[in-house]
């Protein structure tokens, strides 16, 4: 599958699952946003809105909102041709973040201007395009790492870039911080472990390591490192016991980090590996 573009500055900067598992949404670095169908390798869409590069996407059943270096949250309806339904706008930099929670109501944006925002997803249907739940200015750096916590529907975590370093857990109900952890390093991705209450972050300069930790205490449990540039991006299994992560490093690792719910051993195991093969690590 190769996005329809002629142009060698048109590449990816974004790409989301739709829950069906079928589509999948690429954001080019041209403002464009293309639906393609994996299983028949067939671009189904192609959808504008934007002025800049795509970098963000995340679904919400039918819809896809999709963050830009324009500064805006656009929310395409794909079962319609008009498929702009509504905008949310409150950064004033590139949206560098975007994560709809489980139920669905709440969407939490990150930019480069260092604001973390909560949006209700009944706002998608009216005009009233600034009218976030919350927003959060406590970051000193991007916040492009987001989580919400699989097993406290209200909590969010977020992650700040090299001038913050900081961790933060959030009561998007209350609006309240619940806690801050200073890792030392830029916070590029976040996981929770579905089996039990931890929580994964990626890093960047100056460590590029993963560290794993306990939830609410946000207590480090473990520092895993292999990759030599920063961690970009994290993706977890289907059955929740492994993490794939993907580096500037150009190698792509997995990480037995998280077990099952009836693991209960400690022990960490690494080994090398090579650009672009598979390094597994268990430390279970």
């Amino acid at each position: 599958m190769q996005s329809e573009s002629s142009n060698e500055d048109d590449c990816l900067t974004s790409l989301a699952w739709a829950d069906d598992g079928i589509h999948i949404a690429l954001g080019l670095n041209n403002s464009e946003i293309q639906l393609w169908d994996a299983e028949q390798m067939r671009l189904v869409y192609k959808m504008r809105g934007h002025s800049s590069r795509v970098g963000s996407l995340a679904w919400n059943t039918h819809v896809l909102s999709s963050g830009s270096k324009d500064s805006l949250i656009i929310n395409h309806d794909i079962r319609i041709r008009n498929h702009i339904v509504s905008k949310f706008e409150g950064h004033k930099l590139e949206v560098c973040g975007l994560k709809w929670s489980q139920s669905r109501q709440k969407l939490a944006s990150g930019g480069n201007d260092n604001i973390l925002h909560i949006w209700d997803a009944s706002l998608m249907s009216s005009s009233g395009g600034s009218k976030h739940l919350h927003r959060f200015d406590q970051h000193q750096a991007a916040v492009k790492a987001l989580a919400w916590c699989p097993y406290a529907a209200n909590v969010l975590a977020s992650g700040g870039g090299t001038a913050d370093r900081c961790i933060k857990l959030w009561n998007t109900q209350s609006g309240e911080c619940i806690t801050s952890v200073d890792t030392d390093s830029q916070v590029c991705a976040l996981q929770w472990n579905k089996h039990r209450k931890e929580i994964l972050s990626s890093h960047g300069y100056s460590k590029n390591q993963l560290c794993l930790w306990k939830y609410p205490s946000v207590l480090k449990l473990a520092e895993l490192s292999g990759h030599t540039q920063r961690v970009l991006h994290l993706a977890q299994s289907p059955d929740g016991t492994t993490v794939a992560s993907a580096a500037a490093d150009e190698t792509l690792r997995f990480w037995k980090v998280f077990g099952n719910s009836s693991t209960n051993s400690s022990k960490t195991r690494m080994a090398e590996g090579s650009p672009l093969s598979l390094l597994r690590n268990n430390i279970r």
